[in-house]
């Protein structure tokens, strides 16, 4: 059976919470990649794993690489088309959902059918 697929803005998703991020964005994306690795094992409380992981980069972030569990895409330059780009080329009949709290890239994915999560859903409490 093909795992759902996950794919997470790594920009909305570390910018949801001010913990200091802006001093060090790729060090911010590494430690969401890593905290992903327990998400693409177990899943989340209303999406079931094990899933496949899609983490997209962009900007000073754009050198994290990928770790077993959680690929991650560097956006040559729009995150946001980035994701869009990795929702399109997703089968549709494998589920897909996507983590933001971008309004544009919302409406852009679930056009695509996507599922929307909200960045809450995968940060670990402070």
């Amino acid at each position: 059976m093909t795992r759902p697929l996950l794919v997470v803005d790594a920009a909305n998703v570390v910018g949801s919470v001010p913990d200091g991020w802006w001093r060090d964005r790729a060090g911010a994306a590494a430690r969401l990649r890593d905290d992903l690795v327990e998400v693409a094992e177990h899943g989340l409380p209303d999406l079931p794993g094990p899933l496949e992981v899609v983490l997209v980069v962009e900007g000073k972030a754009r050198h994290v690489e990928s770790v077993p569990g959680v690929r991650v895409v560097s956006a040559p330059g729009s995150g946001d088309d980035a994701i869009v780009d990795v929702v399109r080329a997703n089968p549709p009949d494998r589920p897909c959902t996507v983590v933001t709290a971008d309004r544009g890239l919302r409406h852009r994915v679930t056009a695509l059918n996507a599922a929307v999560l909200g960045p809450r859903t995968v940060r670990r409490p402070g």
